[in-house]
């Protein structure tokens, strides 16, 4: 009887569905601080990496409709911004538990990537300024690095200027 290969606990959908892509990624972990006011200034911190260079993943309603927005954790959403980038009017932030729901994720961890609905996304401009940038690999304590370029082809991102210091 063959051995089931076994599951690694680094395995998210994120990261599975960058290896099914073939895109070249980094995979970072850190030891997660549940006490942390902020996960993704947390996540720079662990990492050594400037904040800037670091994305959270938001989840917010355009014109009703579910959105996936990249920003800088050193930077707000701008979400009327996020609104026109995506051709809609108005924009709010969607209910954490919807979020949580709608990607298969908990708040935190979710990561643009391997969602469990594919959801229209817009990726801030300032990442095109880096050669690779961070962001959730699913999981909190666990970061994905790759380049800007990947991430917006594999998100299907439009990519606009949504963030604001």
């Amino acid at each position: 009887m063959a051995k089931k290969p076994k599951k690694t606990s680094a395995g998210t959908p994120a990261t599975t569905a960058l290896t099914a892509a073939g895109t070249d990624f980094t995979l970072h972990s850190y030891e997660h601080d549940p006490a942390a006011p902020s996960y993704g200034e947390e996540a720079a911190q662990a990492l050594g990496v400037e904040p800037g260079r670091v994305f959270k993943t938001l989840v917010a309603s355009v014109d009703d409709r579910l959105t996936v927005a990249i920003v800088p954790v050193s930077a707000s959403l701008d979400l009327k911004a996020l609104a026109s980038a995506v051709g809609g009017k108005r924009a709010t932030m969607a209910d954490p538990a919807v979020a949580e729901r709608t990607t298969g994720y908990v708040r935190g961890g979710i990561s643009p990537l391997g969602q469990r609905k594919r959801l229209p996304t817009a990726l801030d401009e300032s990442a095109t300024g880096y050669g690779t940038i961070c962001v959730s690999a699913g999981r909190r304590g666990l970061e994905v690095e790759l380049s800007p370029k990947d991430l917006a082809s594999l998100t299907d991102a439009v990519v606009a200027p949504i963030a604001r210091s």
